[in-house]
């Protein structure tokens, strides 16, 4: 677990068409659509002017905690003002300090089971946006490690 402040993030990519939650195990629901649909559909290749090959997941547009309804985002970092192709959407994620945690094991239960820990944990939470970043770290569904960053 690290403190860092990170500058401004611009996405490119899809987004769940409405808000999910936590509750009953919907998220888990939606959000694996969404990856299920970002893969499919080959969106990464689709995204132009990427500034690097991770995909980010990001949730944002908290309605209250983490108990309450949030949007789901998955992407790729791209450059300022990077042209936004149909079917896709643009986010930023303003500057801001975050808390770096590291899911490691396997996918995609060590990235659950370490959003429970962060939820178990107290901690103060911006609930702007929170997001995960894949990286060839996490290509081994094995022994995958997933950076998990929580705005502070």
């Amino acid at each position: 677990m690290e403190k860092h402040h990170l500058e401004t993030l611009y996405l490119t990519g899809i987004a769940l068409p409405h808000k999910t939650s936590n509750t009953n195990g919907q998220s888990m629901k939606d959000c694996g659509q969404l990856w299920q649909e970002f893969e499919k559909g080959g969106w990464f290749v689709k995204i132009p002017e990427r500034i690097e090959d991770k995909v980010y997941a990001v949730y944002y547009d908290y309605e209250g905690d983490h108990t309450q309804p949030y949007s789901y985002f998955i992407g790729c970092r791209v450059a300022p003002g990077a042209p936004v192709p149909e079917g896709m959407e643009n986010i930023v994620i303003p500057p801001r300090d975050f808390i770096n945690f590291t899911a490691k094991g396997k996918m995609p239960d060590c990235v659950a089971k370490e959003w429970k820990n962060i939820w178990e944990s107290g901690m103060q939470r911006a609930y702007k946006a929170d997001f995960e970043v894949y990286d060839e770290r996490s290509h081994d569904w094995y022994d995958a490690e997933v950076d998990i960053f929580i705005g502070v």
